[in-house]
């Protein structure tokens, strides 16, 4: 026989800031759920699950896809961003500008994939908690 659990009505004001409290987990790489277990194992190596709530990170395959997206959003606004600062702020061509602009691009993505990683997992995890999944029942 299937534990029913009595479900958490939230309110606006609760909602909103349990969804801060969830970003700012991921954002140090900690667990939306808990807070407690490390997000990665490695270098943008996402676990499979949390080892102090059990929280699963990916249920399923393609589940990183947005993580994908928003990644490539971000990066090619900041690529905009350098192309346009090179473009009408410095007297480089376009050789010098190429140069100077790619290495910071690619950084700049490598350095923002594990916060990518880490906010879609709060996203998915805040979707779960808003259609009241039994398993992502909110933790304090």
């Amino acid at each position: 026989m299937l534990e029913t659990r009595q479900r958490t009505r939230w309110s606006h004001g609760r909602l909103g800031a349990f969804r801060r409290l969830c970003l700012g987990r991921v954002l140090h790489k900690r667990c939306p759920q808990c807070g407690l277990g490390a997000l990665f194992s490695g270098y943008a190596r996402l676990r499979e699950r949390c080892e102090a709530c059990g929280l699963v990170y990916r249920r399923e395959r393609g589940a990183e896809l947005g993580s994908m997206y928003l990644l490539a959003t971000v990066s090619q606004l900041f690529a905009a961003l350098i192309f346009f600062t090179f473009a009408f702020c410095t007297d480089l061509g376009s050789l010098g500008s190429m140069l100077i602009g790619l290495p910071l691009v690619i950084a700049f993505c490598y350095l923002l994939l594990p916060w990518s990683m880490g906010i879609w997992t709060a996203v998915d995890y805040l979707t779960d908690v808003g259609n009241r999944e039994w398993w992502a029942d909110p933790r304090p």
